[in-house]
């Protein structure tokens, strides 16, 4: 990098502080703060909805997974991402937009008190929010390693420089302050990617060219959609996790649904997100399919060779551009997941946990809700520093296997809860399916993977646990029914149309731990 790579990079982080600043005048309440009270027009939902699902690591773990595998990057990811959310797009959208506008909360875990139980809230919202401590640490640790590429910064100051600043917009702004950083980033990604896209074509003449390249000896199965530990299983089991993980199931994009003034506008956010990621990713991971031909990766699992590439085909300026590139992917990210774990904080576990909590006003509340934001940036900051570590192996275990893996049990209780052929599930198929669920991954992927030769295949580490809570939940439900009057209610009002397109407000938490019944 020189100076002009450095100008841009710099005047990002300021324009990015500058929306954190102008969104503050628009956050008034928790409303405001968690969900835009309400008022986000879909096409800046569906946008954000894209921005934030997903970060630096796919140009460090994704790219090494496009530099030894090729195609199969897409196939097994981007693809099921845009396949789950347009079935959501249907299926949970509009519902968990009627948690707002019908139900009046702010955390989409707020419902799950009157959908099931306290206990059964609780051990969602504690375990959702450690998954994403350790979700949003690898994150970090993607943008410090790309960072450390073309700086030489250490890894712990490249997670304390993004971390600040994104602690910054974030805190102050809320989810309009994402939403509307999220748009910016977008228009820099993509001009960024058509600049690396059309930078890589040029390079193939000498390769073949566009169709000639593909029987280069580099390249050789790149064009296979399934191979190595990435085969049918794993792709069937990535559909159902990112079914859940990206409709909701991981909170972030739950609030984008959330943001929307009705249901309708929701579907129409999911639909635009959902197109965007069947296509985007296209222009993203040619330039990683290529790069085999075109750069040699230092490290074994090739998570270097995207900025290496970057380095050698981009001039100084758009060098800058690409890299400010990188950080959007993950600021986008990890500013949507501060905002949504501090709802659930604030919303869920504090007014649990004291009765000062249930008192809060729009003034308190709003002062609780940034300084959990910056609390859940700084342990994410703190895990970052441990991703490589032997606990967490390296970036992308930790986001294919600690979060695939985890995020099924965390989210069947609450993404199925909201649909009627489920209604039967109540609080014991919810905590038990949670809890063997977790049980489950614990075993695959420490006790039956040492003792089985060679471990246990990464599919079966993402998808077991899926499949037992998935089992347990709809199981449990048929023989231990626990449809209650007050649950079948919730269930009722997600499920039927009645928005009256206006925003709903939010009210304080509950005025107490125990449940309360919905009334209409």
């Amino acid at each position: 990098m020189n100076s002009l790579d450095w100008a841009v990079l710099i005047s990002y982080f300021a324009v990015m502080v500058g929306i954190g600043v102008w969104s503050h005048k628009r956050v008034d309440n928790v409303s405001d703060f968690f969900t835009a009270g309400g008022k986000m027009p879909w096409w800046l939902s569906g946008i954000s909805h894209h921005m934030s699902g997903y970060s630096a690591v796919m140009f460090t773990g994704y790219a090494g997974i496009a530099y030894t595998y090729g195609v199969t990057s897409f196939v097994t990811w981007s693809f099921p991402i845009a396949l789950g959310i347009a079935i959501g797009s249907r299926l949970f959208a509009p519902r968990i937009n009627r948690l707002r506008s019908r139900l009046h909360v702010a955390s989409p875990l707020e419902y799950l008190k009157n959908r099931y139980d306290l206990k059964t809230q609780q051990a969602l919202a504690w375990s959702g929010m450690l998954l994403k401590i350790v979700d949003v640490g690898a994150k970090w640790a993607a943008i410090a390693t790309l960072l450390s590429v073309f700086t030489g910064v250490s890894l712990n100051q490249g997670i304390l420089i993004t971390g600040v600043v994104t602690a910054i917009y974030c805190t102050i702004g809320g989810l309009w302050a994402d939403a509307l950083t999220e748009l910016g980033q977008f228009v820099i990604q993509l001009l960024a990617g058509i600049a690396m896209f059309v930078a890589v074509l040029a390079e193939l003449g000498d390769h073949g060219g566009f169709f000639g390249v593909w029987d280069q000896p580099e390249l050789q199965g790149h064009a296979k959609p399934l191979v190595g530990p990435y085969g049918t299983i794993f792709l069937l089991a990535f559909l159902f996790i990112k079914l859940f993980e990206y409709n909701g199931g991981m909170l972030n994009q739950a609030q984008r649904y959330m943001a929307t003034p009705n249901a309708r506008e929701a579907t129409r956010s999911a639909r635009l997100s959902a197109a965007l990621w069947l296509v985007w990713p296209l222009i993203l991971f040619f330039p990683m399919w290529m790069s085999p031909l075109l750069v040699e990766s230092q490290k074994a699992d090739g998570s270097d060779s995207y900025a290496l590439m970057t380095e050698q085909l981009l001039p100084h300026g758009l060098l800058g551009l690409v890299i400010v590139g990188f950080f959007s992917h993950t600021m986008a990210m990890c500013s949507s997941d501060a905002n949504a774990i501090a709802a659930v904080f604030t919303r869920d576990v504090a007014p649990v946990l004291s009765a000062k909590a249930r008192g809060w006003g729009d003034r308190s509340g709003l002062i609780a809700a940034r300084v959990t934001t910056v609390v859940f940036l700084g342990l994410s900051m703190a895990v970052a520093t441990q991703v490589n570590s032997p606990t967490f192996k390296d970036i992308i275990t930790v986001v294919i296997k600690w979060v695939a893996g985890l995020m099924g049990p965390i989210a069947i209780p609450m993404m199925l809860g909201l649909l009627r052929p489920f209604r039967r599930s109540g609080p014991t198929a919810a905590i038990t399916s949670w809890g063997l669920g977790l049980l489950a991954f614990w075993l695959v992927n420490y006790p039956i993977d040492w003792a089985v030769d060679g471990g246990v295949p990464l599919e079966y580490q993402v998808s077991v646990p899926l499949a037992v809570s998935l089992v347990l939940y709809v199981l449990i439900g048929f023989v231990k029914p626990e449809d209650t009057p007050e649950r079948l209610a919730v269930i009722d009002r997600v499920n039927t149309d009645g928005d009256d397109g206006s925003a709903a407000a939010v009210p304080a938490p509950a005025e107490g731990p125990a449940a309360a019944p919905v009334k209409d």
